[in-house]
C-alpha cells in the first residue's frame, strides 16, 4: 500500500485553504454589493411611488384618470364619495378620510400591498391608494438577477481562488521539490564516498596502532586525501544544484577566454603529474564575451575539464577552444580530449542526474547534469560527441555579449 506523500498533502491543504478563503472573501463582497444594490433600488422605487401618490393627491381634480397602479377616492364637501373604477377591496379607508375631513393632518399609511395617502384638497378630502405590486415584482426580478450574478460570481471566485492558490503555493511546491531532490541527491552521492573514507581512516588507525612506518602508510594517506577532495567536489555540486533555479541574481559580463585560462591554470599541476597536455585556443581579435553568472559558468568548465582529465590516459591531450558564431550571435566553447570517450548508446544519458551507462557499470553522477542545467539557464545549449579515433567532444553555445 502506497503511503501518501506528506509534501503533496501539505500543498493540497494549503491550496484548499487559500482557495476557500479567497472564495469566502469574494462571496461576502458580492453579497454586500448585492444587498446594497437591492436596498438602494427598493428605496428609490418606494420614494418614487410615494412622490407620485402625494403629487396625485395634491393636484388631481377628479378620479377618472389616476396614474397606473393607483386609485383615487374623493369625498366632497357635501359628503358625496366618488372613486376610481376597479378599486381594490378594503378601500377607501373611511376612518382616515373622516379624521382628515374633521381637520386632522394629512396621513400616510402602508399595508403589505398598498401605500395610502389621505389629505385635504380644497374643500374636498382626497385619498390616493398606490399598489406596491409593481415595485415588489421589480424587486423580485432584481433579486433573481442578483442571485444569478452572485452564483456566477461565486463560480468565478472558486476558479479564480483555485488558480491564485496554485500560483501562491507554487514557490512552496518548488521549495519542497528542491528540498526533496537535495536530500535524495545528498543521500545518493554521499553514502559511498563517506563509507570509503571511513574504511580508509579505520585502516590507517589500524596501521598506526600496529606501528607501521610512514612510508608504508603513504599510499593509504594519498587515497584518503584524494577521497576527501572528491567528497568536497560532490558537496560543491550538491550545493550548486540548490541554486540553479534561482534567477534573481543579475547577470554580468563574462569573458570566457579569461575564465577558461583561469580554470586550466587550476588543473595544470594535476595535468603535469599525469603527463597530459592542456591547450587553450582563443581568437584575440574577437573576445568570447557572454552574460551570466561567472561562478556557475566556471563550475561548468571545471566539470568538463575534470571529466576530460579523468578519462584521458597519460601522455594525452585536452584542448579548450573558443570562438564566435555570427548567425545567430553565439559564443562557442569546445572541450576536446583523446581519452576513452563514451559509448554512443550513452550519449542521451550523459546529462541525466545519477545516470548509469547502458552496461550499468559507468556512473555519470551530478557534474554533467549540473553543467546542462547551468548552460540551459543561461539560454545556451550543450552537446556531447565521440571523436573519430577516440576521445570526447563537448560543445557549449551561449548568447554572445557585446
Amino acid at each position: 500500500m502506497n503511503r501518501p506523500d506528506p509534501d503533496r498533502e501539505l500543498l493540497r491543504r494549503a491550496r484548499r485553504t487559500l482557495a476557500v478563503r479567497h472564495t469566502v472573501v469574494i462571496a461576502v463582497i458580492l453579497l454586500a454589493v448585492g444587498a446594497v444594490a437591492l436596498y438602494v433600488v427598493s428605496r428609490e422605487e418606494r420614494a418614487a411611488l410615494t412622490a407620485s401618490i402625494r403629487q396625485t393627491a395634491a393636484t388631481e381634480e377628479d378620479v377618472v384618470d389616476p396614474p397606473a397602479g393607483s386609485w383615487i377616492f374623493r369625498l366632497d364637501e357635501s359628503g358625496a364619495l366618488t372613486a376610481t373604477e376597479d378599486a381594490p377591496p378594503g378601500f377607501p379607508d373611511r376612518a382616515a378620510i373622516d379624521r382628515v375631513r374633521a381637520g386632522g393632518p394629512a396621513e400616510q399609511t402602508q399595508t403589505d400591498d398598498y401605500l395610502v395617502v389621505t389629505r385635504r384638497h380644497g374643500t374636498a378630502t382626497v385619498q390616493v391608494v398606490g399598489s406596491l405590486a409593481a415595485g415588489q415584482a421589480e424587486t423580485r426580478r432584481l433579486l433573481a438577477a442578483l442571485g444569478s450574478a452572485e452564483l456566477l460570481g461565486l463560480a468565478g471566485a472558486v476558479l479564480a481562488g483555485w488558480q491564485l492558490a496554485r500560483r501562491a503555493t507554487a514557490p512552496l511546491g518548488d521549495a519542497l521539490a528542491r528540498q526533496r531532490r537535495f536530500v535524495a541527491d545528498a543521500s545518493h552521492e554521499l553514502r559511498t564516498p563517506i563509507a570509503q573514507l571511513h574504511t580508509r581512516a579505520q585502516l590507517l588507525e589500524h596501521d598506526l596502532r600496529a606501528g607501521a612506518a610512514a612510508a608504508d602508510m603513504a599510499p593509504d594517506i594519498s587515497r584518503l586525501v584524494a577521497g576527501t577532495r572528491q567528497l568536497g567536489e560532490i558537496v560543491e555540486d550538491l550545493l550548486l544544484s540548490t541554486h540553479l533555479t534561482d534567477r534573481t541574481e543579475t547577470g554580468a559580463e563574462v569573458d570566457l577566454g579569461v575564465l577558461a585560462d583561469s580554470v586550466l591554470a587550476g588543473f595544470r599541476e594535476r595535468a603535469r603529474a599525469e603527463q597530459i597536455e592542456l591547450e587553450l585556443r582563443t581568437d584575440p581579435e574577437r573576445p568570447s564575451i557572454t552574460y551570466g553568472r561567472e561562478a556557475a559558468l566556471r563550475r561548468v568548465l571545471t566539470a568538463l575539464v575534470d571529466n576530460a582529465l579523468s578519462h584521458t590516459p597519460h601522455g594525452g591531450h585536452i584542448g579548450v577552444e573558443l570562438d564566435r558564431l555570427d548567425a545567430p550571435p553565439r559564443v562557442r566553447l569546445i572541450v576536446r580530449d583523446d581519452g576513452t570517450g563514451f559509448d554512443p548508446a550513452d550519449a542521451k544519458r550523459l546529462f541525466d542526474r545519477f545516470a548509469r551507462g547502458h552496461d550499468d557499470h559507468r556512473r555519470f553522477g551530478l557534474g554533467l547534469a549540473l553543467a546542462r542545467e547551468v548552460v540551459t539557464g543561461h539560454g545556451g545549449t550543450i552537446e556531447a560527441h565521440n571523436r573519430p579515433g577516440g576521445g570526447a567532444v563537448f560543445t557549449i553555445r551561449l548568447p554572445a555579449g557585446a
